[in-house]
């Protein structure tokens, strides 16, 4: 297989090619406009080529001009294309790449709107009817206390079975705090004007939360297809600003001032309001979720983006914390309902236990003060940065196999539609 890269305007692109893939090319050609974006891009790729453990081997072609699209669409130079950058156009070029004949696999997200959804919903018609595959990067199914949260809630014995909730306490809560400053690949992030800008990167209701919205519906429904006409019930969304002052503004981009697209933005005392906040209240299949996305400008010393994440069952709650004191570390903790009889729950987590080990050893359980605290050997904390690999592994041995998983498109669909409809929600 061959890689062909179009615009990379986000450091996701490089990201998948932080690491080689058995059976694809090492020679890579990228097709975007001349500029930061993708000279961006290119120094990770050198440096990545050049690191001292385990470099890659990447040969990048740069095709740059005016006609950069209608020449990736022309050219055809490889078989799978990746999409990373500004989301004002990313409908737009995946369905430029599936009508081309490329097996496509996208950064979320692949709609910021109504509109992108209705687009996104023709591109995959279009991708099948190509015979191609279309997928977004979801790289928070690989990260290990979701995975195990995932795993212990199908064990009866432990948690029971999934509550339904309510919209005021929800059976299902996840949240995501991020940081527009913080470190890729061991280095200060660099990030383009353009993030900052909601009509072109989306708001934070349809970008962060597309992963939190996989999240429940992959661990609440797995394998299942959803239907996003009858099975989802947006009830609820809201959006707030974070403000960045000039110096934030100065710091995490390299510019001196806010470009002329970022002025709407711009409030009286100087400081540029992003709506890159949001929460969603929503049902699916009946079940009650909220799924909310803080951004803050820096993390705390010693800290970076954390996770929160609970699921209710009958018998216990699964719970993932990232806080202080699990050093700001994501732990998986089992919380049994207090009328439990203590004893005999004990014996159904110990004979749990082995299956689960088996999956993945060495994991082990140590009592906490509500329950219990999964521990998890560190090698299973690959970080975030190494899902990506996992992710396009994962596409490439679809592509390799001709088909997805008969649940994902449609998941996917029920997905955006969530996200942008809680977002025209949230707006009006």
């Amino acid at each position: 297989m061959k890689l062909t890269i179009l615009d990379p305007g986000h450091f996701h692109a490089a990201l998948v090619q932080k690491s080689m893939y058995a059976d694809v090319d090492a020679a890579v050609d990228v097709y975007a406009p001349a500029g930061a974006d993708l000279d961006d891009y290119l120094r990770k790729i050198d440096a990545y080529n050049a690191r001292a453990q385990d470099p890659t081997r990447w040969r990048v072609r740069a095709h740059t001009g005016p006609d950069y699209l209608e020449r990736f669409a022309a050219d055809r130079r490889g078989g799978v294309a990746v999409i990373a950058g500004s989301n004002a156009r990313k409908t737009e070029y995946l369905t430029r790449a599936v009508a081309a004949g490329y097996h496509t696999l996208a950064d979320k997200p692949m709609a910021i709107d109504a509109e992108g959804f209705a687009a996104l919903e023709a591109a995959f018609a279009l991708a099948r009817e190509r015979g191609v595959l279309l997928y977004d990067i979801m790289t928070e199914r690989h990260e290990i206390t979701t995975i195990l949260q995932k795993g212990f809630s199908r064990i009866l014995p432990v948690f029971g079975t999934l509550e339904a909730g309510t919209y005021d306490d929800p059976a299902v809560t996840k949240e995501s705090v991020h940081h527009f400053s913080k470190l890729v690949s061991g280095a200060p992030v660099k990030r383009p004007a353009w993030f900052f800008d909601t009509a072109q990167q989306g708001e934070g209701l349809v970008d962060i939360t597309t992963h939190l919205v996989d999240l429940v519906q992959w661990e609440c429904f797995p394998d299942e297809a959803l239907d996003y006409r009858r099975d989802v019930r947006v009830l609820s969304a809201r959006r707030w600003p974070t403000v960045i002052t000039p110096a934030q503004f100065a710091q995490v981009t390299g510019l001196d001032r806010f470009p002329d697209f970022l002025r709407k933005d711009v409030q009286p005392d100087g400081a540029l309001h992003v709506y890159a906040n949001g929460e969603i209240r929503y049902a699916l299949r009946g079940v009650h979720a909220k799924v909310s996305v803080l951004w803050n400008f820096v993390a705390p010393a010693g800290a970076g983006d954390t996770h929160y994440s609970v699921m209710r069952g009958t018998r216990a709650n699964l719970v993932i914390r990232q806080g202080a004191r699990e050093r700001w570390q994501p732990t998986l903790y089992i919380e049994p309902h207090p009328a439990q009889d203590r004893a005999a729950y004990a014996a159904a987590v110990a004979a749990a236990l082995p299956d689960v080990q088996r999956a993945y050893p060495g994991i082990a359980l140590e009592p906490a003060d509500d329950g219990w605290r999964v521990d998890v050997p560190a090698a299973y904390h690959v970080g975030h940065e190494a899902h990506f690999a996992q992710v396009a592994t994962q596409f490439l041995s679809c592509v390799a196999q001709g088909r997805l998983p008969d649940w994902e498109v449609p998941n996917m669909l029920a997905k955006y539609w969530t996200t942008t409809r809680a977002l025209a929600l949230a707006r009006a």
